[in-house]
């Protein structure tokens, strides 16, 4: 059984898809007389993996913790699945459906791996101290849907080897399997990733994007993915968002893109033509 059909047997749900998905639409943040974005446009299609790149300081993070509700945009819109999420805080983000990763890890070192993942599902669950406290029925089975959604991460990211140990104690690569596994337990159906490929090897960062290729597809998931690898991104990506300067300079295929003059000469220096 796949993760996504472990997990939507427990909650009851089957994957689906809205032709409307995400549009940001003539997005501008300044901050004071720095114009981070400015009016940028794109969407992002179901099921799909779309890659945003740009070189440093071209507002690809900015655009991520909009979509976060970090940041409060100055004008224009997100909308997601039909509604737009601009009137909605930060922490309904994930009951939206939507779930990130962090360029800096953010698990919590001290607690084991399945307790991180737990946080991720608990995240996206309604409960207070009183029905907590008194364990109605209601919260047993919702603990049981947690816990049996939880192992099934576990299992889908290969860490039952280290399922209960604290976080602190583990190699690089397998925090950023923690952190992703968080982000999935939030059950989202647009995975945010920030620089997924930082501080990994040649060899982890071909396993990292199989491993977002395998859960995209047993998921059913649309991926927005900020990377500066830029062989992890044409290798994964199947349509690129380019950002130069806070503005949209190209949006297309992988193939398109890697000829596209403007992005040239924002990566190499070379005029555009």
């Amino acid at each position: 059984m796949t993760v996504v059909h472990a997990i939507n047997r427990v909650e009851g749900k089957a994957p689906g898809a809205s032709k409307n998905f995400l549009s940001v639409r003539r997005l501008t943040v300044r901050f004071g007389g720095v114009t981070a974005l400015d009016g940028v446009s794109f969407d992002v299609e179901p099921g799909r993996i779309t890659g945003l790149i740009g070189p440093n300081g071209a507002g690809k993070t900015t655009l991520f913790n909009c979509l976060s509700r970090l940041y409060v945009p100055t004008a224009g819109d997100i909308v997601f699945q039909g509604e737009s999420i601009l009137d909605k805080p930060a922490h309904r983000v994930a009951s939206l459906g939507i779930g990130r990763t962090f360029q800096n890890l953010a698990s919590f070192l001290e607690l084991s791996v399945i307790e991180n993942i737990r946080i991720g599902a608990h995240s996206i669950e309604s409960s207070d101290i009183f029905t907590d406290m008194f364990a109605l029925p209601f919260v047993l089975r919702r603990e049981r849907r947690i816990d049996s959604a939880c192992w099934a991460l576990v299992e889908a990211l290969d860490l039952s080897d280290v399922v209960h140990e604290q976080v602190k104690n583990l190699p690089f690569p397998t925090r950023k399997r923690v952190e992703l596994a968080r982000a999935l337990a939030m059950n989202p159906k647009l995975l945010l990733l920030d620089e997924p490929a930082g501080g990994l090897n040649h060899e982890e960062v071909v396993e990292f994007g199989r491993l977002i290729c395998r859960l995209r597809d047993e998921w059913h998931l649309a991926v927005l993915i900020v990377e500066h690898h830029m062989g992890l991104v044409m290798s994964i990506c199947e349509r690129l968002v380019v950002f130069n300067f806070g503005r949209l300079i190209a949006d297309g295929e992988p193939a398109k893109i890697r000829t596209h003059p403007e992005v040239l000469a924002a990566y190499l220096g070379k005029a555009a033509t």
